[in-house]
């Protein structure tokens, strides 16, 4: 909490912390979160057993996402589909995420702490961090916000398109889904663009 802090004492009263997720993954949305929290001194304690996602279970992150939910001042979520990823290019589609996640916040932040990225369109002060959902709190937040998130819509994809095992692997490309992709030829919510998938329909041409 030790960026939102500083800030918090340099008048910036709403810090929202920024961060994507599905940037590498083969199919789905490109998802982001902003998560503006309370600075307070007992929100450390509140939200002990946040950190990055990636460093998380399954069910730790659905137990941290509620806590975080309740204890936010605002949450916005930011998505694009893979055909926009596709239009786009992954890059600028993580930023418009992320974007549009800022756009969805009830209460506009004053000043925005990004896992690696600056958002040169948005007329804010902003940081970008190197890892910093392992070393800020509000990115940490929303690394586990987007990531719960993501996670439920790749579940309800995995029906909607099964055989592909989007329920177990989330998109990404794993063994077990590249030979999906082999056997079943990409689907809608593929990225056409990604080299793994452009082969697999080559293949079938």
């Amino acid at each position: 909490m030790a960026e939102e802090m500083a800030l918090h004492a340099r008048g910036y009263r709403l810090v929202a912390g920024l961060d994507e997720v599905g940037r590498g993954a083969l199919a789905g949305d490109v998802v982001a979160a902003a998560v503006i929290l309370p600075v307070d001194a007992g929100v450390l304690q509140r939200l002990y057993g946040v950190r990055d996602s990636k460093q998380l279970s399954p069910r730790q992150r659905s137990i941290c996402s509620k806590t975080i939910q309740a204890e936010a001042l605002a949450i916005g979520l930011g998505r694009v589909s893979a055909q926009d990823i596709d239009r786009l290019g992954i890059a600028r589609a993580s930023l418009q995420a992320m974007m549009l996640a800022v756009a969805g916040l009830a209460t506009p932040p004053d000043f925005l702490l990004i896992d690696a990225f600056r958002l040169p369109d948005l007329a804010l002060p902003q940081k970008a961090i190197i890892k910093g959902d392992a070393s800020c709190l509000s990115i940490a937040a929303a690394s586990i916000v987007a990531k719960v998130w993501r996670d439920a819509r790749m579940i309800e994809l995995d029906a909607a398109c099964p055989g592909y095992g989007f329920a177990q692997h989330k998109g990404y490309g794993t063994a077990v889904h590249c030979q999906a992709l082999r056997l079943l030829r990409p689907c809608s919510v593929h990225r056409q663009s990604f080299a793994p998938v452009r082969a697999a329909q080559q293949a079938q041409e």
